[in-house]
């Protein structure tokens, strides 16, 4: 049975199961790849936007970040808060809507990666103003100059995908780039279910909306989990890599 709409319904339940998924398998890469692109000295504070359960922000505390994550899910931070005590580490886990983030200070640079809320649409949000809202929530803790690297799903793909037939169907929304399918997975009780929606975009559209938000695009790069690259995007794969900073 489909449940209730809601990212949080879907993550509060699969949270124990999250890191069964295959595209979780490749953490230390991703986070050598974040390290030498953030190339910021140790001690520095970093803000994980949708964190989950906190995998990228474990190896980022141990090796000596001072960080920070954010998450919709009551289920994802639980499960964060075990990884970082597992692992020794501190982590300041906040639990707060994306798109409404005030934490009333500044980081020296910010991550938002595999969907960490942006480009996840509830049923009743309009999916230009939720990821603004949330790109804008990301300018006001970042310092200026302050870098942001963010995953953004390949709307390029999803043009691909889809026929007239979806259109007509309302699985597709060409005008916004918008998916609207049943997304199913295991939990520990059994199987949840839920009317999902994700926003897809082209480089072009999102290039522009960082600028609006106050951000100078420095490169966009082809992106798979597990895979990230400095190359061109694949118009068949799954996500790209946005890399780009604050204005001063």
């Amino acid at each position: 049975m489909t449940e209730p709409a809601g990212w949080k319904n879907f993550f509060d339940r699969h949270a124990p199961k999250y890191m069964e998924n295959v595209f979780t398998k490749n953490t230390l890469p991703e986070v050598e790849f974040l390290l030498e692109e953030l190339s910021l000295p140790s001690g520095s504070a970093i803000l994980d936007v949708g964190c989950g359960t906190g995998r990228h922000s474990v190896e980022l505390a141990k090796r000596g970040y001072q960080m920070t994550g954010v998450d919709l899910s009551t289920g994802m931070l639980e499960q964060a808060r075990r990884a970082a005590e597992a692992a020794g580490v501190e982590l300041e886990l906040i639990e707060c809507d994306a798109t409404r983030m005030t934490l009333g200070r500044s980081f020296d640079a910010v991550i938002c990666l595999c969907e960490g809320s942006f480009g996840l649409i509830g049923l009743e949000e309009d999916p230009v103003e939720h990821d603004l809202a949330i790109l804008r929530s990301i300018h006001n803790a970042l310092k200026p100059g302050g870098k942001l690297i963010m995953n953004a799903l390949n709307g390029l793909a999803k043009v691909r995908q889809y026929n007239k037939e979806d259109i007509a169907a309302g699985t597709f929304d060409p005008l916004t780039l918008v998916e609207t399918f049943t997304l199913e997975s295991d939990t520990v009780d059994g199987t949840v279910t839920i009317t999902a929606r994700e926003r897809g975009y082209v480089p072009s559209e999102l290039s522009l909306m960082l600028r609006l938000t106050g951000f100078e695009v420095d490169h966009i790069w082809g992106s798979t989990a597990g895979n990230w690259r400095r190359e061109q995007i694949d118009p068949d794969e799954i996500e790209f890599m946005v890399i780009a900073h604050r204005k001063a």
